[in-house]
């Protein structure tokens, strides 16, 4: 499902190296400025049609990278045991962003199996298709009043402000067991904590705000038991399955990218077809394609900035037509991935006729979103219910005066105006 205040901007990094790319050492740098609306990065454009592996730079860290953008590669170090996550804690690797990138391995992001497995074995109980039905008719009721409150509004109305930012925070708030009182502030503790570029005093004191929350929220489940994600966290605390430093971090992952990542995901969507007539017409006549568009469109939108958290070699490796060497970072970009003409002909147009699509926007192998059935479920709901609802809905404003956050993890509109 996998951020900073939607104002902020990136410290400003060291000047790029001249010449780049690095014609005499073969290292790309990799400026990771901010692209306009769904852009897809130009940088990963062109690495698709280089070599299989590429060395390059980011702005901040230490040494260089490979980093690996075919299909079949990404596939393969995402889920090869030979590269670890659990390797980042205590290093300093190429970054975007200026602070260190892991510091615990109770995280999901960088705890490496068999741990790993154990952790998402519990998190999985309260992900199943079974919670996702019970959860549903919640979370369309909840879209329901959220779209009954925009229209008393009246057009122009701002769908982030309306919509995209409070649903997914009510239904992963429900998922955990979040009580209203505690919901007022999840918003901007999500977008500080996703921002690469907040200051670092700042970004510590706001996880902490949250770690303190969280673990009221497990201390008031354990307290009154209930069946939420809070409460099968707690059980399996109690019982020694997992740490408490394990069931605060699983509960504060899923609480921030479970609300930042699906409110930009899932208005990056509706942007996408309001600026796409034709498969906005066509969704509108075949509804029953929803499923299927939002996977498509997940494959489409390229909704991180950057490539998301490297891997370390355990030992040397060869791969992509390359050596690996042991202790090398490697990043595997899913975005890249999911452009691969290989693998989805002519990937920068927008398909709903794909059929299955084995996109890699949720990750892949062990470290595979737990709650991508969530997030699914979520796209739906908001795509289904703003095509019945609204059968005149359009953009408000021309799509080129749509802001965008700036120096984000997520990418996504800043607001959303529309006219129904």
């Amino acid at each position: 499902m996998t951020s900073e205040p939607e104002t902020a901007v990136r410290p400003e990094p060291a000047a790029a190296p001249t010449g780049c790319p690095q014609a005499d050492t073969g290292v790309h740098f990799w400026s990771l400025e901010d692209l306009a609306a769904l852009d897809f990065d130009p940088f990963l454009h062109a690495r698709l049609k280089d070599t299989r592996a590429a060395r390059f730079k980011m702005p901040y860290g230490q040494d260089s990278g490979w980093l690996m953008t075919r299909y079949q590669d990404v596939k393969q170090v995402t889920s090869d045991p030979r590269f670890s996550r659990g390797e980042l804690v205590g290093r300093t690797v190429t970054s975007s962003s200026p602070h260190a990138i892991a510091s615990l391995k109770a995280s999901l992001n960088y705890a490496d199996p068999p741990r790993l497995n154990v952790m998402r074995r519990v998190v999985a109980r309260a992900f199943t298709g079974k919670s996702m039905l019970r959860l549903r008719p919640a979370a369309q009721a909840t879209a329901d009043r959220l779209l009954d409150g925009m229209e008393a509004h009246g057009a122009p109305a701002d769908l982030v402000e309306h919509l995209h930012g409070p649903f997914p925070l009510a239904v992963v708030s429900d998922l955990l067991g979040v009580p209203e009182e505690m919901r007022a502030h999840m918003t901007d503790w999500a977008n500080v904590v996703m921002a690469p570029g907040a200051a670092p005093a700042r970004s510590a004191d706001t996880k902490m705000t949250v770690r303190d929350s969280v673990v009221s929220l497990l201390e008031l489940r354990r307290e009154d038991p209930r069946d939420d994600l809070a409460g099968v966290l707690v059980s399996a605390w109690d019982s020694g399955e997992i740490s408490e430093a394990e069931a605060v971090s699983m509960a504060t992952a899923i609480l921030v990218s479970g609300a930042h990542a699906v409110r930009n995901n899932s208005a990056n969507m509706v942007y996408a077809l309001l600026t796409h007539p034709e498969q906005l017409e066509r969704l509108r006549a075949e509804p029953g394609m929803i499923p299927q568009a939002v996977d498509e469109l997940l494959r489409f939108i390229p909704h991180r900035s950057g490539v998301g958290l490297p891997r370390i070699a355990l030992e040397d490796v060869e791969l992509a037509g390359v050596t690996i060497r042991r202790g090398e970072a490697v990043f595997a970009s899913y975005l890249a991935a999911n452009r691969d003409p290989e693998v989805f002909p002519e990937p920068d147009r927008i398909d709903f006729d794909r059929g299955p699509i084995a996109h890699m926007s949720f990750g892949n192998g062990p470290h595979h979103c737990v709650g991508s059935m969530l997030a699914r479920m979520e796209s739906e709901i908001i795509l289904e219910t703003l095509l019945t609802r609204y059968p005149d809905l359009a953009l408000a404003v021309p799509a080129e005066d749509i802001a965008w956050q700036t120096g984000a993890l997520i990418r996504g509109p800043q607001t959303l105006p529309v006219t129904w």
